[in-house]
């Protein structure tokens, strides 16, 4: 059965994105993205909405040649190489390989997809991560946190449903970031 994880990049006050919907400040240097690289290749499957993926399907075509720096041309293979879910009822169809469109996102078939898993899964994004962190299919959640403080704009964290978390591995970079990974409590 696999684990679903709630990962992201986020600003030491809690925020994905600054008020004018720039995320620039938790972009990851190289130590950072290969760390993260190392993280996402046992994924199986990625599960995002639809402004994630708009800005996540940019992967499905960078080149896998020297134009590229390794950490990049890495972490493309390790996207492609997964299969995605994308929850949009606007989308008319996926603009990558090994992707599915749902118009909806169903907690009890993301409950099916996980046991029947032998790999783990991803959630990526704030709202689709808090829908399942709301419907309690959230295993572990994964945190890079940037030493920067954005004061408002787009959270981490939506629906309101708490979670106890525990604390299983922390790993500071060079950059001042830390990466931090809770399971949640159940």
């Amino acid at each position: 059965m696999g684990r679903l994880i709630y990962s992201t990049n986020v600003s030491l006050d809690g925020y994905i994105a600054d008020e004018s919907g720039s995320f620039n400040f938790t972009e990851p240097d190289e130590e950072v993205h290969g760390f993260i690289n190392d993280l996402l290749r046992p994924v199986g499957t990625h599960l995002y909405g639809r402004r994630l993926y708009d800005l996540m399907v940019f992967w499905e075509t960078v080149p896998d040649d020297s134009q590229v720096p390794p950490v990049q041309r890495d972490f493309g293979r390790i996207w492609r190489g997964a299969d995605k879910v994308v929850y949009s009822r606007t989308l008319e169809r996926p603009a990558s390989e090994r992707t599915t469109l749902e118009r909806e996102f169903d907690p009890d078939a993301v409950r099916r997809l996980k046991e029947s898993s032998d790999a783990d899964l991803l959630v990526g994004g704030a709202e689709l991560g808090g829908l399942a962190m709301e419907a309690g299919l959230v295993d572990v959640v994964a945190l890079q946190v940037a030493p920067v403080l954005v004061g408002g704009g787009a959270s981490a964290w939506t629906h309101g449903r708490g979670a106890e978390l525990s604390l299983r591995e922390e790993r500071r970079f060079g950059s001042g970031v830390v990466h931090l990974r809770y399971d949640v409590v159940r």
